[in-house]
């Protein structure tokens, strides 16, 4: 029986995906750059640094910013972005996600986050989930953002686990990939063509069950 589950949180627990989206694109406009929904997928799953770079890549600006430029850039992003979870509460938390994480206290199973996002505890708070949360990795002790599997790893090594011994669960291909390498087991939330047809899929939250959990850990 698996002893973990590390969840990340932006179009898991919630959808924050929308804000950052908005956030991102009020940046871009200022700069001129246009990005739209399909490029905003490249975004998914990856930190605000590098989310940035992208941006500026896809508009060749990347040589345009000094390093302060750059770092007032991702503040300016994630300072909208504050602004607008502001409004976050529990009525956002995804189908399934409350019962599953009352579950997996039930059965004493450690939860922990594994998310890119700097604001994750916040989230956390306002959707009232912060007591079911065993453990936060904060994404600024990490070296390497997902696809790399820092975040998972220090996700299981902060509730006394090993990665081996728990489950990851994501909804974007950077952080399936994360999962892969951290040597945890993959659940993905969405569509085969996005993150693979390898691992077990849900295409709702609502299917994320102790039972859907313990049947993919046997297999």
């Amino acid at each position: 029986m698996f002893k973990g589950v590390l969840f990340d949180l932006d179009g898991v627990i919630t959808d924050t995906a929308e804000y950052h989206y908005l956030a991102w694109k009020k940046l871009a406009d200022e700069l001129g750059i246009t990005i739209d929904r399909q490029f905003n997928e490249k975004l998914k799953g990856v930190s605000r640094e590098d989310s940035l770079r992208l941006i500026l890549a896809h508009g060749n600006r990347e040589n345009d910013f000094s390093e302060t430029e750059f770092n007032q850039l991702a503040k300016t992003k994630n300072d909208n972005y504050v602004e607008m979870i502001q409004a976050v509460s529990p009525k956002d938390v995804y189908p399934g996600i409350l019962d599953l994480l009352k579950t997996l206290k039930q059965a004493d199973i450690k939860i922990a986050l594994a998310s890119a996002s700097k604001n994750g505890p916040f989230l956390l708070k306002q959707m009232e989930l912060t007591p079911y949360f065993d453990g936060i990795a904060d994404p600024a002790a990490v070296k390497a953002g997902k696809p790399a599997p820092d975040i998972f790893i220090l996700a299981a090594e902060i509730v006394g686990l090993k990665p081996a011994e728990c489950i990851g669960i994501e909804d974007a291909q950077a952080g399936i990939r994360a999962i892969k390498a951290s040597g945890a087991l993959p659940v993905g939330v969405g569509e085969a063509e996005q993150l693979g047809s390898d691992i077990p899929l849900v295409g709702s939250t609502a299917e994320l069950t102790l039972a859907f959990l313990e049947k993919q850990w046997d297999n």
